[in-house]
């Protein structure tokens, strides 16, 4: 075995191990919520594209830092198949399907979708706090960006692959991710970059808290096992 495939087995082996079991059980019908999500974002794009489309889908999907909160949080969970109109939508589509088709093969359908959801909400919250603390703070945002488009399934995207590779030791995989957010603030500094990094800290969150509760079940599995403690 080359150093190449080596590091690739190490690398995502757990991943692919995870993966492949439903997907060879049930091949397509293993990852419906991913196809459903593909086809949704579609439906969603062709309408958004069309004169009498544009405000029906912001109206239902189109979530900004200016729409008060209840009527944002209202459209969050459609706003996850609203792709931005300024990207190729194609590209859209093949990350929904590889990135969501993945997360729900390794996490389930509800799970994936959860932690989808979160992670797109922690970019909605977080334009409104960069707003109010305003352009001077370090983590903060001009007001011009509370009439812009939150950034639809990109970060949800982000937020599954960073959760993915933290989970099933692919740390590479989920480190070259953070990067790349971190590159795209510091060239672009636009709103879309830093909600992808607030996606990004809010599944770090989950997967510590996850850790932090796998820990204590299993200190709590030791100290129950009936073994006499050691002495030193």
């Amino acid at each position: 075995m080359t150093t190449l495939a080596r590091w690739a087995r190490a690398e995502w082996g757990a991943l692919y191990a995870a993966a492949r079991r439903p997907l060879v059980a049930r091949r397509w019908r293993a990852v419906p919520m991913a196809v459903t999500a593909v086809c949704l974002t579609a439906v969603l794009h062709v309408v958004h594209n069309q004169s009498w489309g544009y405000q029906v889908v912001q109206n239902v999907g189109g979530v900004r830092a200016q729409d008060p909160l209840w009527l944002a949080l209202l459209r969050t969970p459609l706003s996850l198949f609203v792709p931005a109109l300024d990207l190729p939508v194609w590209g859209a589509l093949a990350q929904i399907l590889l990135v969501f088709g993945i997360a729900e093969l390794c996490l389930g359908w509800w799970r994936a979708l959860a932690i989808a959801y979160v992670a797109t909400l922690a970019g909605t919250l977080y334009a409104r706090l960069g707003i109010g603390l305003g352009p001077h703070s370090p983590i903060g945002l001009p007001a011009s960006d509370a009439w812009v488009v939150d950034t639809g399934p990109s970060a949800a995207v982000v937020g599954l692959a960073v959760f993915l590779g933290r989970r099933y030791r692919a740390y590479v995989t989920a480190s070259v991710v953070v990067a790349a957010m971190v590159v795209e603030v510091v060239l672009k500094e636009n709103l879309a970059g830093k909600e992808h990094l607030a996606a990004i800290v809010a599944v770090l969150v989950l997967c510590a808290v996850g850790e932090l509760r796998q820990r204590r079940s299993r200190d709590r599995t030791g100290s129950g096992s009936g073994a006499p403690p050691s002495q030193s």
